[in-house]
């Protein structure tokens, strides 16, 4: 696979206006490694905000029919944390890489503060296993979904403040001044990886002036203390990139750029394929996370759950019906008249993985014919090939998170009759951007156009089985 960096050159634009704009943008890189007091400063200010959202709404009442956003601690910290944070988080990544994760994120500034005056153990093997992305995403999905973590400040402080200390200690324990929990065991560390494989801009490493830099005598050594423990020199994406600005201008060889969106999914995929990446994105992204927003809506589990529930009734499983478990089990809040039974935890899981599983089989058997057209079946190449969803799959988590954004500002009165357009329009550029994926990546093993639009098509049908879920939650129910 050609892992060449191609630089975009913005559209009607000479080759001198666009080495002007790349040079403006490698200045801001080099803006980022001159101020890093100032932006550590903004980290702290980020963290005591994070600790006020998740402590304040603890000592606050719930909310009322009659409370708003701004005059009800709970709701403001729901709105901030589920209708704002999370979904444009998402966003910022395909825009401008993992910005948040290098600049502001308060769980890697504690982690890497704890790491700074920690114990500096060596990293053990465990910690680097491959699969923690996926495992962490998928447990913590399921276990917001047991305990209502969009809805209650408790379980907010059991899945975000336990995160949070969680980091904080892998931190003191392992590394020295470096986020080895962002790394390895954060549970959207996957999810941001791949998104931000989509942004137009990276730091890029010029090889060539890397090998031709030479070390004035007299001076010291020059030094990057990389956080998240990318190996700067091999860099070759953006997806493990904390774009924190400190290796801008290393050796004269690092800068901030612009690039193709394209880029990376097709010129750098392709050479390392990860085969949990694509299970994170089939199963964790399109089927996975949609079955955690889809269960409470679909009519299938209500009948499922009407029908188990008489069938316990009649053979004395009751305690399956009426058993009460801890709130950090499953949601338990009589005076909000809101209680979820084993039963309903069951099967909630249950529906979840369901819908996981058929849309990973629906989108793996049109990812195997998508593989096929180009050729010989070829594992890495099925591997690179499903990058292309990426953009389908992380527009639906982002449909699916701001579901709450929707739901807090309609509850305020605020008219939202644009958003199911808005909707159409999301899933319709998701989708075209990953036929246009497709259609690039398919290049890259095929000159045949006839090879190329059946590959294309395969991938196709692997994203309308994936938007299938969101078409049922939006529109059919």
């Amino acid at each position: 696979m050609a892992s060449v960096q191609t630089p975009l050159r913005p559209a009607g634009l000479d080759p001198q206006a666009s080495g002007r704009i790349q040079a403006g943008v490698a200045r801001v890189g080099l803006w980022l490694r001159d101020h890093q007091a100032a932006i550590r400063r903004v980290q702290w200010t980020i963290i005591v905000a994070y600790v006020a959202l998740l402590v304040a709404p603890l000592l606050a009442p719930m909310p009322t029919r009659l409370s708003h956003i701004w005059s009800n601690a709970v709701l403001f910290a729901q709105f901030v944390f589920w209708g704002i944070w999370w979904p444009f988080v998402l966003v910022s990544m395909v825009l401008v890489g993992r910005s948040w994760c290098g600049l502001f994120c308060p769980e890697g500034a504690l982690a890497e503060a704890a790491s700074r005056h920690g114990l500096g153990r060596a990293i053990p093997h465990w910690i680097k296993w491959r699969g923690w992305p996926f495992v962490a995403f998928a447990s913590t999905t399921i276990y917001g979904q047991m305990v209502s973590v969009y809805q209650y400040p408790k379980p907010v402080i059991v899945v975000l403040g336990g995160s949070t200390l969680a980091a904080m200690v892998v931190g003191f324990l392992y590394g020295h001044d470096k986020r080895v929990w962002c790394r390895y065991l954060c549970p959207v560390n996957g999810v941001f990886a791949l998104l931000s494989k989509l942004a137009p801009l990276h730091y890029a490493v010029d090889n060539q002036a890397w090998h031709a830099w030479r070390h004035r005598p007299g001076k010291p050594p020059p030094f990057v203390n990389c956080a998240p423990l990318v190996p700067i020199r091999i860099m070759q994406g953006a997806s493990a990139c904390h774009m924190c600005g400190r290796c801008a201008g290393f050796k004269q060889a690092v800068a901030l750029e612009i690039r193709s969106p394209s880029h990376e999914i097709v010129h750098v995929a392709g050479g390392e394929p990860k085969s949990w990446e694509t299970f994170l994105i089939v199963f964790g992204l399109m089927g996975l996370a949609a079955g955690a927003f889809q269960w409470a809506s679909s009519p299938l589990f209500v009948t499922v759950r009407q029908k188990f529930a008489e069938w316990l009734v009649e053979h004395g499983g009751i305690a399956m019906i009426e058993l009460r478990l801890p709130w950090w089990i499953l949601t338990n809040y009589p005076d909000q008249n809101d209680m979820m039974t084993p039963l309903d935890g069951t099967l909630m899981i249950g529906y979840v993985l369901g819908i996981a599983c058929l849309t990973t089989a629906a989108v793996s058997a049109a990812l195997a014919l998508s593989t096929r057209a180009l050729g010989p079946f070829q594992i890495a190449r099925f591997h690179h090939l499903a990058q292309c969803l990426i953009p389908m799959a992380g527009c639906g988590l982002f449909l699916g998170l701001s579901m709450t954004t929707v739901t807090l500002l309609r509850s305020e009165g605020l008219p939202l009759g644009f958003v199911g357009d808005l909707r159409i329009s999301l899933l319709g550029g998701a989708t075209l951007w990953c036929l246009w994926l497709a259609w690039q990546v398919s290049a890259c093993y095929s000159a045949s156009t006839a090879r190329r639009l059946a590959s294309s098509a395969g991938i196709g049908a692997a994203v309308l089985s994936g938007a299938f879920n969101w078409w049922l939650l939006f529109w059919a129910w």
